[in-house]
């Protein structure tokens, strides 16, 4: 495997700065320092902190996408293979790393253009569900439990345990294999 690009460098480094310190540490100084850049080497790949915030929120959503459509290509049945690859994926994510979300909300919410991105992701998401050969109303219900956890642990609001959270996935699977 190839070292990270120069970019993906920096990217990495600003996740841990939000990850260690929190977003309210996520400045260009502390992204530089934590890079082992220059600032100036920082300008160079993201302009300003906008543009570094857009850069993580972009980088989350193409991993994000690549691991459900490479999860969907794992599955054997046709019928349904990307809801389920979204529900598992989705709960992949908040058993790992979600500590980043909340800071790249507050971004967010100072510049919502900065949803663009995450807002063609779904669009893209949405169709593939509606097609995915099961009943367009089962694969959006899913989506939205799927949703509702990602929101709900983000924001530590009732979260579930372990054992709940894998059979609410179980059910989510029997359920995106009925037709």
């Amino acid at each position: 495997m190839s070292a990270p690009s120069k970019r993906q460098h920096i990217l990495d480094a600003a996740c841990r700065v939000v990850k260690e310190l929190g977003a309210v540490h996520l400045t260009l100084d502390a992204v530089a320092k934590e890079a082992g850049l220059s600032k100036g080497g920082l300008l160079y790949h993201f302009p300003n902190k906008e543009a570094l915030i857009q850069g993580m929120i972009c980088d989350l959503d193409e991993k994000y996408l690549e691991d459900v459509e490479s999860q969907s290509r794992k599955d054997t049945e046709t019928l349904g293979k990307w809801t389920r690859a979204y529900a598992i994926e989705t709960f992949n994510q908040v058993e790992g790393d979600k500590d980043i979300y909340p800071a790249l909300l507050a971004g967010i919410a100072t510049s919502p253009e900065l949803l663009e991105p995450l807002k063609q992701t779904y669009g893209h998401l949405q169709k593939r569900l509606e097609d995915d050969g099961i009943d367009p109303v089962k694969a959006n219900l899913i989506r939205l439990v799927c949703d509702g956890l990602w929101f709900s642990e983000m924001f530590g609001l009732a979260p579930l345990e372990s054992d709940m959270r894998s059979k609410v996935l179980e059910e989510l699977i029997r359920l995106s294999k009925e037709n």
